[in-house]
């Protein structure tokens, strides 16, 4: 795979679990990593381990984003930050829980391509944008309202965003993981009600690890991948082929 020699790429939710590991197989790509969270304490571990500078905002707020994102001169970007949200159905769902899931994982995302993007354009050099998105934007998951419609948002954004700035040299791509058994996931993907059923609906029949996401989102950003734009790319194990 082509190294990113020294490449400045900004990737939220870095002080999570999966964005953290994106940050550590960029840096080892060669990138220049800019780990994005809402505080500097909660980004101190990693930066201890890979020494990758920092950006602080938090997703909600515009005015954040923009004054943390308006010196950085970016090549690429990795949108990592949600929120889960609630385990609800539509008849369920808290509308204040829906709110805040749709401002983070759609409206959060779009507002740093808004931002990110100015100056990928104002710079000339092209570049890579790459959402983490989820299985659930892509089949129909049980108590996933507030999430899945959150992310299916995002692939439209996606979609929209790698139309729009293609003509730029910049490419935008979406990832697809399925669950990932974290200490976050385990209270509801944990039980075997829930676990179980399905993990035997799915071909290769077990749970993603963070570094199996991670590797994908890299590949997308790098120039082996030169000539995919618009994509979404499921990282679940087979399980939406069915």
């Amino acid at each position: 795979m082509t190294g990113f020699d020294g490449r400045p790429v900004l990737v939220t939710g870095a002080s999570g679990g999966i964005g953290g590991e994106i940050v550590r197989q960029l840096v080892a790509a060669g990138a220049d990593v800019i780990a994005a969270g809402r505080s500097e304490e909660s980004l101190a571990p990693l930066v201890a381990e890979t020494g990758v500078r920092t950006a602080i905002f938090d997703l909600t707020s515009e005015e954040q984003i923009a004054a943390a994102l308006e010196d950085l001169d970016l090549w690429g970007v990795v949108n990592c930050g949600g929120f889960g949200g609630e385990i609800a159905t539509p008849m369920e769902t808290d509308i204040d829980v829906f709110d805040k899931v749709m401002a983070i994982n759609a409206r959060g995302a779009l507002l740093v391509i808004k931002h990110a993007s100015r100056t990928m354009v104002r710079l000339g050099r092209g570049g890579s944008i790459v959402n983490v998105s989820s299985q659930a934007s892509l089949v129909a998951l049980d108590n996933h309202i507030s999430y899945g419609s959150s992310k299916a948002a995002l692939d439209n954004i996606t979609r929209v965003s790698a139309l729009e700035l293609g003509r730029h040299g910049i490419r935008v791509n979406s990832v697809h993981p399925t669950v990932v058994m974290t200490e976050m996931s385990e209270f509801y993907w944990g039980r075997e009600d829930v676990g179980g059923p399905f993990l035997e609906q799915m071909p290769l029949g077990r749970w993603a690890t963070q570094a199996e996401v991670a590797a994908p989102v890299v590949f997308l950003l790098s120039d082996a991948a030169s000539m995919i734009t618009g994509v979404h790319l499921p990282i679940d194990g087979g399980y939406t082929c069915r």
